[in-house]
């Protein structure tokens, strides 16, 4: 082999190595199993399940507040919606590879009859943005959803309050 065509495969495996996202799975079917399994531990009302599915070092923020970092912190975050809302379901809707991360969407039911609760049922559609590490497990989630639309849901709408004369 000459030193041309060495440099070519040299070139052509850089190449190929860079274009693959290290962070993300590439086995559709795999991700598609992962999602169903992590959406079914946010329904279970076992914390320490739904935390499993994240690396040791993980985070998950949900919306624009401050990040759980660490099992331990998302067990604990797990704990208080579970508690919030003890017939809490969390259904995969769909998944979507973009990049070096994954788009987990879902829809999330619930009534608010934990301790303090309103009574009131939720039925939200959000989507959590993950990256993965090298063993698949999440190393960061960023969670979104109308959080207006939930407070809306959660508290009631004030014009459901509202006397009629």
């Amino acid at each position: 082999m000459n030193s041309n065509a060495l440099i070519a495969i040299l070139a052509c495996t850089a190449l190929l190595t860079a274009c693959e996202s290290r962070n993300v799975q590439t086995d559709v079917t795999g991700l598609k199993d992962f999602a169903r399994r992590y959406a079914a531990a946010w329904s279970s009302q076992d914390p320490v399940a739904f935390a499993s599915f994240y690396a040791q070092t993980g985070s998950l923020r949900v919306n624009d507040g401050e990040p759980a970092v660490g099992r331990d912190a998302i067990t604990q975050m797990a704990q208080g919606f579970m508690d919030a809302f003890p017939d809490m379901l969390v259904r995969l809707d769909e998944l979507r590879l973009r990049g070096d991360y994954v788009k987990f969407h879902w829809h999330w039911t619930g009534t608010n009859t934990g301790p303090g609760g309103t009574g009131n049922a939720v039925d939200l559609r959000g989507f959590e943005q993950w990256t993965l590490d090298d063993e698949g497990l999440i190393l960061e989630s960023l969670g979104h959803f109308d959080n207006d639309e939930y407070r809306r849901q959660l508290l009631g709408d004030p014009e459901d309050n509202v006397a009629e004369d």
